[in-house]
């Protein structure tokens, strides 16, 4: 489809024109910059005060059962997040989606593409780790359905929130977890959703972690995964990833991602 490609397009030239800016500019005014991706666990920590953090990426999945499989594509995974105190930010996604399904290998006509519900929300800076107690922060969001192609638009608003934890419990490895519900995808049943990833600092610049994450509908069987992957901060402002995984219980066959993030001051 000709969106889709002008959509390629202009996620590659975005990204390599704010590559090649962050690489000239070097603003390493704060520590390094601390991402909500490419895990699914939510980080406990919030963008500094005056931050602009962009957080975006792009990732492919499959799911195959009685001979049908479906290949679902997601391109500029994208998370805006604003520092608008040193304990509170607001964010702001967007994701624009393609899905095609194959029966008995031969690819269907019905190919499904649009954008996501616009994301919109904050986090909140709840406490400091000290000791037994972790560090906290509290998450929300809403999803507006009329922001979404008809492919993909609910008609009813989505809602979610989660407290993000984290323990430090070395110099070079730590804890997070999240807590959750959701309820969307028009349906008045809550989803109980949790998170839980050990991540590892292997050097200054590369990191890895392994996570295990799920949902718990409280209309259908639970759905629990787990994923993988490493992190490399070009600087304190930039950040590469990548990750794969696929699903422990009947769902998911695979998942791959990759993705950029960063940081930039805001004048005022």
């Amino acid at each position: 489809m000709k969106v889709t490609k002008h959509l390629k397009q202009l996620s590659i030239f975005v990204f390599t024109n704010c590559f090649m800016c962050l690489q000239a500019q070097e603003t390493e005014t704060t520590k390094p910059l601390e991402t909500d991706r490419p895990d699914m666990t939510e980080a406990s920590s919030t963008v500094p005060k005056g931050f602009l953090q962009v957080e975006t990426g792009a990732f492919f999945e499959t799911f195959e059962r009685n001979q049908i499989k479906t290949e679902n594509f997601t391109y500029n995974t994208t998370l805006v997040r604003y520092g608008l105190s040193d304990n509170f930010e607001l964010r702001l996604g967007w994701d624009f989606q393609e899905n095609i399904t194959h029966v008995n290998g031969q690819k269907m006509d019905n190919v499904t593409s649009g954008l996501s519900p616009l994301l919109l929300g904050m986090k909140v800076y709840v406490t400091e780790e000290k000791g037994w107690i972790p560090e906290i922060s509290l998450i929300g969001h809403v999803f507006l359905p009329f922001t979404a192609s008809t492919d993909y638009r609910p008609e009813t608003t989505g809602v979610d929130f989660r407290f993000s934890l984290s323990h430090t419990l070395s110099e070079k490895s730590s804890l997070g977890y999240n807590l959750g519900m959701a309820w969307g995808d028009d349906s008045p049943e809550a989803n109980y959703v949790y998170t839980i990833a050990y991540g590892y600092s292997i050097s200054d610049k590369f990191g890895a972690y392994v996570e295990l994450y799920g949902d718990l509908p409280e209309d259908n069987k639970a759905n629990h995964l787990w994923d993988a992957g490493m992190t490399y901060l070009v600087s304190n402002d930039l950040q590469l990833d990548m990750s794969f995984g696929t699903s422990i219980t009947e769902g998911q066959d695979l998942l791959l991602s990759a993705g950029a993030s960063f940081r930039l001051p805001i004048k005022h």
